[in-house]
């Protein structure tokens, strides 16, 4: 069985036992977080990545390409980055921002293998401190669960290539737990649309309780 491409650049399909599952092409045959790999195709959960949940909850676009540059915020363990990595090919760049000790330690050592992603400690409410280290980016993928996640986005945004993307995963309870997600989302996506084109958004539930995947691009 080979998994079969979808609309999405880089994502492919397969059923199993009447069940769908996605993959990305792992750029070295291997697999990193035990998950079940295929001729070479790595299972992506959507039970370990808002990314993977938004694809199964039909977003409308995931704007990753090959040879992209893409400047993750919040890239923790490297679950989804790995797999931004695979889509984007050995010729493009993956920046991974994280500044939690416990868990960059982990990402360090992924990205000793992984040839196309560059580990960054550092803080995103900072991109003083890293700018100069990074490319222009492609794409901003942020997936970080502070109460100022949009304001930490923005300002990122001057990493930001013009015309360029924005995948951003927002989680509810981190902003306000007094409120409801929806509301919250709602008035998430008044801050972003000041500076950016929201193109979709996805409700990630039942994979993801409480988030909101977005789909932004630079005005």
């Amino acid at each position: 069985m080979k998994p079969k491409p979808t609309k999405y650049h880089g994502i492919y399909e397969a059923w199993i036992e009447n069940k769908k599952y996605i993959f990305t092409k792992s750029l070295d045959g291997k697999s990193y977080f035990g998950e079940m790999m295929i001729n070479g195709f790595r299972e992506f959960s959507p039970k370990r990545s808002k990314l993977a949940a938004a694809i199964f909850k039909k977003i409308s676009l995931v704007p990753l390409k090959e040879k992209n540059t893409v400047l993750y915020l919040g890239a923790a363990h490297g679950y989804t980055a790995s797999y931004v990595s695979d889509i984007i090919g050995q010729e493009g760049a993956v920046f991974c921002i994280e500044f939690a000790p416990r868990v960059a330690r982990d990402l360090y050592l992924l990205c000793l293998q992984r040839k196309n992603m560059i580990p960054i400690f550092a803080d995103a409410n900072h991109p003083e401190n890293y700018k100069h280290r990074v490319l222009q980016a492609d794409v901003i993928y942020q997936d970080i669960a502070q109460k100022n996640q949009v304001e930490i986005l923005f300002k990122n945004l001057e990493l930001l290539k013009p015309k360029g993307y924005v995948m951003l995963a927002v989680k509810a309870r981190s902003i306000d737990v007094t409120k409801k997600p929806r509301e919250i989302f709602s008035e998430v996506e008044k801050q972003i649309k000041e500076k950016l084109k929201v193109i979709d958004s996805r409700l990630l539930e039942p994979f993801e309780k409480d988030h909101c995947f977005f789909i932004c691009q630079a005005k």
